[in-house]
């Protein structure tokens, strides 16, 4: 009975060479019949349908109001304005809840005035949030907070549109 089977399944697989186009030989596989089934512990339907998610920090995701950084102020100003304060918020229970996590706070000025009047107001703007993030629950070493003045401008020009760019804290989590 092995010997009919066996005869059966080479024959049929030389029938279907000579059909087929002349290709590169492949080994051909016989399977053993004559032992019983494997069987597995899992079927194909416990499979998961997509792959798994990656978790994204929620610091670098797009859609997080934790990617936003950085608070922008009036001239000559360092009092946070109504359209940041969700945002710091954000990251004042992001800090309370993430006791190891450290932010850097950069204050920042556009280049009209002197260089130790735009480091005090850099200074003054970087506390300004440093105090919001305080008493939403960052603890103090925490956070860090230092002046750039009008050393590190996001935009060079002399005129409002660039200015209003360099007018801002930024928050930077230690590590980026």
């Amino acid at each position: 009975m092995k010997r009919v089977y066996l005869s059966l399944i080479v024959v049929s697989l030389l029938s279907a060479c000579a059909s087929e186009p002349q290709k590169t030989q492949t080994p051909v596989q016989v399977e053993d019949r004559t032992q019983a089934p494997k069987t597995t512990t899992q079927s194909a339907d416990t499979r998961p349908l997509t792959p798994p998610v990656q978790s994204v920090s929620p610091l670098k995701d797009p859609n997080n109001v934790l990617s936003k950084r950085s608070v922008f102020y009036d001239y000559d100003s360092y009092d946070v304005k109504p359209e940041y304060k969700s945002m710091i918020e954000a990251h004042g229970q992001y800090l309370a809840s993430n006791p190891k996590a450290k932010v850097f706070l950069q204050g920042n000025a556009d280049e009209r005035g002197s260089r130790e009047y735009n480091i005090s107001l850099g200074t003054k703007r970087a506390e300004s949030v440093r105090k919001m993030l305080s008493v939403l629950g960052a603890k103090e070493e925490q956070m860090e907070s230092v002046s750039f003045g009008e050393e590190k401008p996001r935009a060079e020009c002399p005129e409002e549109s660039c200015w209003s760019q360099n007018r801002r804290t930024d928050i930077v989590y230690q590590g980026e």
